[in-house]
């Protein structure tokens, strides 16, 4: 019962998946019709609304199609705040790394020596710091504890939750409760919020500030973001779409979400952002702006982590997806409702981000295979457009990909 409790738009990452080496890292130029018209077709499929930016070094294109409101038609636009949900962990792992960089924070130190009482016994000295940022530390997911009704097949907990708040050792204790998933540092890893949340919690303990003023402070603002938040309320207030969940046809219709106590996902997945500025982040992150090099290269160094029976190359809060046009690096997210994907080319020049406003739209079989939908192609067609151009579409056309019920 993994699938239903979190959102899935790595699935259209793994459609994207040709497999091989990657190749060149060359792309065709922005075509700003063409990624209109591919925007359009994603809504035509199904999707509500989407919105995305691609970059290509100094140029830019911004765009969306479909309704932020089923019921007022009110359109979507580019610049609308979107909950970026797991995208949230690189910027995590990037103050994480700052504080390593000083020599505050140790990556192969037992979590133990900054939280001696958080994780009990043994397993506190072999959960490293590094087994957290690359989700090998056999530590299971809060979510299913935090929304126990999911297991039953009923979206019943979401509404009981929706204001309630949960502290982070809250959602660390439901998270040690679940079996473990391997001892730690064993490949493949498991991907789990909980890891994060316990990251969050050593970066409290060595910098004396709540992990959401240090992001802030260290990380938000050194990328020179001004469109990106924690949030401090259930509601996002500028201006924004709502955040329609289907829980694979559990709710039908779907129901918005968009008013939400974030605090389930902790510093795990609850910012709050725009693609412009996510796209300005992770082209600053590759700059060596944020990190420095050394520290970029422990990011990128990827190890075999299982994601709803996918095995998935994933670094600290960083993961790589080779595309036709070469290898790009970023993260995607998902909360209810919402759901991102943020891209950049391992040059830097080439970047794309996209949030939309409906997720879990897919139906599974009885055998639990996922069935054809029209909105993953769709996505995958203009992601490729966004990344590589045209071209690349046009060369991937006969190719079938493999869709993915993987989650963030």
């Amino acid at each position: 019962m993994r699938r239903p409790l979190i959102a899935s738009v790595a699935a259209v990452a793994a459609a994207l998946y040709l497999g091989g080496a990657p190749a060149a890292a060359t792309t065709g130029e922005l075509d700003r019709r063409e990624l209109k018209q591919s925007l359009n077709a994603v809504h035509a499929a199904g999707m509500h609304g989407i919105y995305a930016q691609a970059r290509d070094g100094r140029r830019e294109w911004a765009g969306a199609s479909g309704v932020a409101d089923v019921e007022t038609r009110r359109p979507v636009r580019p610049g609308m705040r979107h909950r970026i949900g797991s995208i949230t962990k690189t910027f995590v792992a990037v103050a994480v790394l700052q504080q390593v960089e000083r020599g505050r924070i140790a990556l192969d130190a037992p979590v133990a020596r900054y939280l001696p009482d958080l994780i009990p016994g043994e397993r506190g000295q072999k959960v490293t710091i590094r087994t957290l940022l690359n989700h090998t530390s056999g530590i299971s997911d809060h979510v299913a504890g935090a929304f126990p009704s999911l297991l039953e097949g009923s979206p019943k907990s979401l509404d009981d939750n929706r204001f309630r708040t949960f502290a982070p050792e809250e959602l660390v204790k439901l998270g040690l409760a679940a079996p473990s998933y391997g001892e730690p540092g064993a490949q493949p890893g498991s991907y789990s919020n909980t890891n994060y949340v316990i990251a969050g919690l050593v970066l409290r303990k060595v910098t004396g500030m709540s992990p959401e003023d240090y992001i802030t402070r260290h990380v938000i603002r050194k990328a020179g973001l001004r469109e990106t938040a924690f949030p401090r309320s259930p509601y996002i207030r500028e201006a924004h779409s709502k955040a329609y969940e289907n829980m694979y046809g559990w709710i039908d219709p779907p129901r918005d979400y968009s008013v939400y106590d974030m605090s389930w996902a902790g510093v795990a997945g609850n910012l709050v952002s725009t693609m412009d500025d996510l796209n300005s982040f992770y082209r600053s992150l590759l700059r060596g702006e944020l990190i420095g090099q050394a520290s970029l290269a422990q990011m990128r160094t990827t190890v075999k982590v299982a994601v709803a029976g996918f095995a998935m190359d994933y670094g600290l809060g960083l993961y790589p997806l080779d595309l036709p046009c070469g290898r790009f690096w970023g993260h995607d997210g998902g909360v209810f409702g919402m759901g991102t994907q943020s891209l950049i080319s391992e040059d830097g020049r080439r970047q794309v981000s996209f949030g939309m406003n409906l997720m879990k739209y897919q139906r599974f079989d009885d055998n639990g295979q996922m069935l054809p939908n029209d909105i993953d192609p769709a996505l995958g067609s203009f992601l490729l457009k966004a990344s590589c151009g045209t071209d690349a579409v046009l060369k991937s056309a006969q190719t079938t990909f493999p869709l993915l019920p993987t989650s963030r």
